[in-house]
């Protein structure tokens, strides 16, 4: 049986250089993000639906009329039931792709696979994994890292992290937490150990 390991954090605690280790170590990883933005690609049914429920002001008028999203985000911050709608049409279809994936390296032989899944736990998610890693820094720092890599003021940086589920409160529920306060190298020891302890080969 395949060990399917979820991995979360929240923004700003670097979990991609985790999942970049993963993907070194050749164990496949299975983005929540990149499959976000595959399903609304044209003529995805997804597209398709989103663009029924919001009209074309929603397109770009580049050649193939593909997602403005500035604009989508645009009609849907301030209005919730319109968020919770496109919420709807989206979610299933990332889902379902991702269960698509998953099993299709699980069918190529895979020992464990990896669903890189930012809301993790704010989607109701961890049963489709068998084990959670939460990637985690302190405040300041997550605060910090997402003012410079995001040009963001501290207000708009504070407003994102409120957007989600305090990470001390995810690496209370999770299985195994990755200290990301330090180096590159010390947070791939943590990685290295906590798979040697479930009994997946890393590098």
């Amino acid at each position: 049986m395949a060990l399917i390991i979820g991995l979360t954090g929240s923004i700003g605690t670097g979990k991609s250089t985790i999942a970049k280790k993963f993907r070194e170590w050749s164990i496949p990883v299975v983005d929540a993000d990149v499959i976000a933005r595959e399903v609304v690609e044209p003529e995805e049914e997804a597209y398709k639906k989103i663009v029924a429920a919001f009209g074309e002001q929603i397109l770009q008028d580049d050649r193939d009329r593909t997602l403005d999203r500035k604009a989508l985000g645009e009609i849907v911050f301030n209005d919730e039931h319109k968020r919770k709608k496109l919420n709807e049409i989206i979610h299933p279809a990332i889902r379902k792709e991702m269960i698509r994936q998953r099993d299709r390296y699980i069918e190529q032989g895979e020992k464990s696979v990896v669903l890189d899944i930012p809301l993790l736990y704010e989607s109701g998610l961890t049963h489709f994994v068998d084990k959670v890693i939460v990637v985690a820094v302190d405040p300041g720092v997550q605060l910090k890292r997402i003012m410079e890599r995001d040009d963001s003021t501290k207000e708009e940086a504070k407003r994102r992290i409120d957007a989600q589920i305090p990470v001390a409160e995810k690496a209370k529920k999770a299985d195994a937490v990755i200290d990301n306060n330090g180096t590159e190298e010390q947070s791939y020891q943590q990685l290295k150990d906590i798979l040697l302890t479930w009994g997946v080969k890393g590098s």
